[in-house]
């Protein structure tokens, strides 16, 4: 389905700007980014949509549910395609960079977990934040610094 049709479908009006900012997520090369990542992708490619923009149709895509927001621990909501798939997120707290996994063991221990307590899981979301080991991790060394970068998008 191209980005006209995707939008039509969620009952939104295909104008310039919902259309370039779905096309950014359609063809990054990292998942999870933060409204001001997706500004500086636009601002790349001369696009003339303000931040503000920005901001209005990230909100609208996720209420038509286009998008998935995260909230990580730096306090910035990160969003993501949603295609339909449950996933949960390990988080370097170094580099900031997001690994997505799925575990079934742990999907089914969450639900006993709930079930035992007297509850039905309707969803959750489960965020790991780790440190990476690897003496020569490629995300940690492309920091423009040593201090940790802000949690919420790959790097």
């Amino acid at each position: 389905m191209n980005q006209i049709e995707e939008l039509k479908s969620s009952g939104l009006k295909a104008t310039l700007p919902r259309i370039r900012i779905l096309e950014v997520f359609q063809k990054a090369t990292v998942r999870h980014m933060t409204a001001e990542d997706v500004f500086k992708i636009l601002l790349n490619e001369g696009a003339d949509i303000g931040l503000a923009t920005v901001y209005r149709v990230l909100m609208q895509f996720e209420q038509a549910g286009i998008l998935s927001r995260n909230h990580f621990e730096s306090g910035k909501s990160v969003f993501e395609l949603n295609e339909g798939q449950h996933h949960d997120h390990l988080v370097c707290m170094t580099c900031g960079r997001v690994e997505e996994f799925f575990d079934p063991d742990i999907e089914t221990r969450q639900r006993a977990i709930a079930q035992a307590r007297g509850f039905e899981l309707q969803e959750h979301s489960l965020a790991l934040y780790a440190t990476c080991v690897r003496a020569q991790c490629e995300h940690r060394l492309k920091s423009p610094s040593s201090t940790p970068s802000p949690v919420g998008g790959e790097r």
